[in-house]
């Protein structure tokens, strides 16, 4: 903070101007200028300084919405499609839409085949068979992308990936479920569609068997 005083006996602070009248030089205008200068210009001083001490806070990021969901718990079919393009689900109930959720399908070299599907199966607490990671003995990960026959070193142990409420849609292990979505609108699998944590427990019991899956472009 920086007061200037002049002949003039104006003082500019924060954008504001005092003027001091009378005759420069003047016994009552050094009197005013001598006030001001021992009462307020301290406060001033204290306020500058309080307030380089406590810099604004950055703001705060807003979250993704990775789902949203407005069930109207009217009639019609409820059927899902998932367009590998944004990587989204739309879940419809007859020809109305009541939710969408980002997913996750797979990388190239194991990219999610578009075709109409139907759910063949439910499972709760469902594990893979084919793809987990290998720990050592202090619950350490040494190998993220490993398979049921990698070799083991001594104290490591195979992990199978936890694959919960699981939906099945293929006969050979293509399916939806929870999982991680590291960068929402890109694959990221080994071919299943993973979706949100917070939103699979209500599709989960919004569909059943025979539910029809579309994925496509």
């Amino acid at each position: 903070m920086t007061v200037f005083f002049t002949q003039l006996a104006d003082v500019r602070q924060f954008g504001c101007e005092i003027y001091f009248t009378g005759k420069a030089g003047s016994r009552k205008q050094s009197a005013v200028i001598e006030r001001f200068t021992r009462l307020l210009l301290p406060a001033l001083c204290a306020f500058a300084v309080s307030s380089c001490a406590f810099p604004p806070k950055e703001p705060i990021k807003a979250e993704r919405i990775m789902f949203q969901w407005y069930e109207d718990a009217g009639l019609g079919t409820v059927s899902l499609s998932i367009d590998l393009s944004d990587q989204i689900a739309t879940i419809r109930r007859g020809d109305r839409e009541i939710g969408w959720c980002f997913v996750a399908t797979g990388l190239e070299g194991r990219s999610t085949r578009p075709g109409s599907y139907r759910i063949t199966e439910k499972i709760v607490d469902k594990h893979s068979n084919k793809y987990g990671w290998i720990e050592n003995e202090f619950g350490e990960v040494t190998d993220d992308d490993a398979s049921p026959g990698d070799r083991l070193q001594p104290g490591e142990r195979y992990m199978p990936a936890p694959m919960p409420y699981w939906m099945r849609l293929t006969h050979y292990g293509i399916g939806m479920h929870v999982g991680n979505i590291p960068r929402p609108g890109e694959p990221a699998s080994h071919g299943c569609i993973r979706m949100p944590k917070d939103f699979v427990p209500t599709l989960f019991e919004m569909v059943k068997i025979g539910t029809p899956v579309k994925i496509g472009y």
